[in-house]
């Protein structure tokens, strides 16, 4: 996963036109690594279909 993680992050930065200096490439790595893995946890949590969506506040 690792170098596809490397590769998804070469394509997004040249698609957002955002230069990543070598010297942040593992920190980037690393909190998209942290930001995958919440949101796995996310993903896997079950919910049952009777479950209601939250209401929406504006202020």
């Amino acid at each position: 996963m690792s170098d596809s993680l490397d590769d998804y992050i070469d394509a997004v930065a040249a698609a957002l036109s955002l230069p990543i200096d070598a010297a942040w490439k593992p920190a980037v790595k690393m909190n998209l690594e942290v930001s995958l893995r919440m949101a796995r946890l996310v993903d896997e949590f079950p919910l049952p279909d009777e479950s209601e969506t939250a209401d929406i506040y504006v202020a």
